[in-house]
């Protein structure tokens, strides 16, 4: 779904008929101006969809951004300024804040996990474990956090998780029925297979015909002597259990890529206000 679709459906759940609070206490034609107050430190991101939430709310709003996404940012800095009808930014409030606050706190864990390991060569990935409807948002708040995005969704790449395998009857079938597919409909994408253990990897070594290995669930150990294993001939990625506290140890081994699904279904808010100033 398009950003601009997204930010209409949200605003029309969170408004419905009518601000009726606001319309009933301020008058039609009062004028305000706001600002965003940063509350705790991080990185920060979304200043562009606050600023479609504005302009689908009231055209007429004007914005002073001060702050870009990337930036980090502290306690008690500001974001950026905006003056229009105060209805019209009651009305935009909580669902920029919804927006701004998660895409903020997606950047900030994400670039926590890239700081630890950034003198690497290893790379942090997110998954396609995000909000519905707010993917691409979250994929775009990971980027803004410094980390890469993994597919997007289940049309971009051929990846053989363990379902897969088992429904297909082994691996071997799996990739030879996946390579297949691809030929028959003259499709270019990328294969990539999930093992679970050295046997499964070994199997896989021995057929051949992907570009990536996921290695899920290894231990630091277990990854290590993996990607030994695989020696370049193919990009590894290493999935599963992995934390700020363990990242590095992950990285260590030589795997190419670090996937966590952490960086979108297990975040917390940046904590961030839009305030009245005083006109």
């Amino acid at each position: 779904m398009d950003t601009d679709t997204l930010i209409r459906l949200a605003l029309q759940e969170d408004i419905g008929p009518g601000d009726y609070t606001s319309l009933s206490t301020i008058p039609q034609d009062a004028e305000r101006s706001v600002h965003l107050l940063i509350k705790e430190q991080g990185i920060l991101a979304g200043i562009l969809v606050a600023e479609k939430v504005f302009a689908h709310v009231d055209p007429a709003i004007q914005m002073q951004i001060l702050l870009r996404d990337g930036a980090s940012v502290k306690k008690g800095d500001i974001a950026f300024t905006a003056r229009g009808k105060a209805i019209s930014m009651l009305m935009s409030e909580r669902v920029l804040l919804n927006f701004i606050q998660r895409m903020s706190g997606i950047a900030t864990y994400t670039r926590m996990m890239v700081d630890r390991i950034g003198d690497l060569p290893a790379k942090i990935m997110d998954t396609r474990k995000t909000t519905p409807l707010l993917r691409e948002m979250e994929k775009y708040a990971v980027r803004v956090g410094g980390g890469l995005n993994h597919r997007f969704g289940l049309y971009d790449m051929i990846l053989i998780k363990d379902n897969h395998v088992d429904f297909a009857g082994g691996i071997s079938k799996a990739i030879s029925r996946s390579r297949d597919y691809l030929a028959a409909h003259q499709m270019e994408l990328k294969i990539e297979i999930e093992v679970r253990n050295q046997t499964e990897l070994d199997e896989v070594l021995k057929q051949g015909g992907v570009h990536r290995i996921m290695l899920d669930n290894f231990s630091p150990a277990e990854l290590k002597k993996a990607v030994e294993k695989i020696k370049k001939r193919y990009e590894t990625e290493a999935s599963g259990g992995i934390t700020l506290e363990n990242v590095r140890e992950y990285a260590e081994t030589g795997v190419d890529f670090i996937s966590v699904g952490a960086l979108t279904h297990h975040i917390r808010s940046l904590d961030m206000s839009l305030k009245a100033m005083k006109s």
